[in-house]
């Protein structure tokens, strides 16, 4: 058996086979993560101080924002570091943590994603029952419940990861620590790590996946029995997040489940990029852009700041 030296660094190629656009990626990059981190804010603020909006919809969706702003700064700053300064080396240490807080959001954002379907299902489809059924007491549950299963899938993940060994190339071809990037320089066997993303993986992606499909055919059903005048505002709420809901799933499953099963494709960076860097900034724009009250929300707040004279 060949003598491989045990790696304790690897290089991130990031978007070092394109240098003339370093400082173009940079600029660019920066500015989505500014304008991720304002709006996620934003809402936040918003969902915070508005009285209008201490209702368990905009609960979940204050916590989504949080989470989007959690899972943007685990990788932008890093990626932005080695744009600017073209360093690129990062210890293995440092890159099974940051798996570890990548995974960890994602997990939570995965099951928020089904809960805030929940959600809607008790609103449109059981509103006489809805303040009985999402208590606060409920809501905070709930949340507690996303936040444990996405800690606990993230530690099985890196705690398996930990124990591999990387020899070989060094070379990680991506801005981003990830399994089936990690897997790539593995001289371990990666079987039960495999293994591992397909079974937890698949229950916690898909459980959430079919809780939601679940939650809006029913949602669906109840709606084509309402007056076509309460259709609007429903479907607009719906179609917000139905349309975040096929993007994340859409990316999330490609990142995980196709890499991880030794596919390759050309394009994987630039999925990576809008996975990680595009769509925390998509979220709040989807369902601030299509929903009356956060908009006027934010117009109350604007006119605080610059009152009309």
């Amino acid at each position: 058996m060949r003598n491989q030296s045990i790696l304790n660094d690897i290089f991130l190629s990031g978007f070092s086979d394109i240098p003339a656009l370093q400082l173009p990626l940079f600029l660019i990059f920066l500015l989505i993560y500014l304008l991720t981190i304002v709006w996620n804010s934003l809402i936040v603020v918003l969902v915070v101080t508005d009285s209008h909006l201490h209702v368990p919809m905009y609960f979940f969706l204050g916590n989504l924002a949080s989470l989007d702003l959690c899972f943007s700064s685990v990788t932008v700053p890093r990626m932005l570091f080695d744009l600017l300064t073209k360093t690129r080396n990062i210890s293995i240490k440092a890159c099974i943590t940051q798996v570890f807080f990548f995974i960890f959001f994602a997990g939570c954002e995965d099951c928020l994603l089904s809960v805030m379907s929940y959600d809607r299902y008790t609103a449109i489809c059981r509103p006489l029952h809805y303040t009985q059924i999402m208590s606060w007491k409920v809501c905070v549950q709930l949340m507690t419940i996303v936040w444990c299963l996405g800690f606990i899938h993230s530690l099985v993940h890196t705690l398996n990861a930990s124990t591999l060994t990387f020899c070989g190339s060094d070379i990680i071809e991506s801005f981003l620590c990830d399994l089936p990037q990690l897997f790539q320089i593995s001289c371990s066997d990666i079987f039960i790590n495999i293994l591992l993303i397909f079974l937890l993986g698949g229950i916690l992606a898909f459980g959430s996946l079919i809780l939601t499909i679940l939650s809006y055919v029913y949602i669906l059903k109840t709606v084509l029995k309402m007056q076509a005048k309460g259709n609007s505002k429903v479907f607009s709420t719906c179609t917000s997040h139905l349309t975040v809901m096929f993007l994340y799933y859409s990316f999330g499953l490609f990142n995980y489940f196709w890499q991880s099963a030794g596919h390759k494709f050309s394009g994987d960076k630039i999925v990576s990029v809008f996975y990680t860097v595009i769509l925390p900034l998509l979220n709040p724009l989807v369902y601030s852009l299509r929903n009356q009250e956060i908009r006027t929300a934010f117009q109350n707040v604007f006119r605080k700041i610059l009152p009309l004279r």
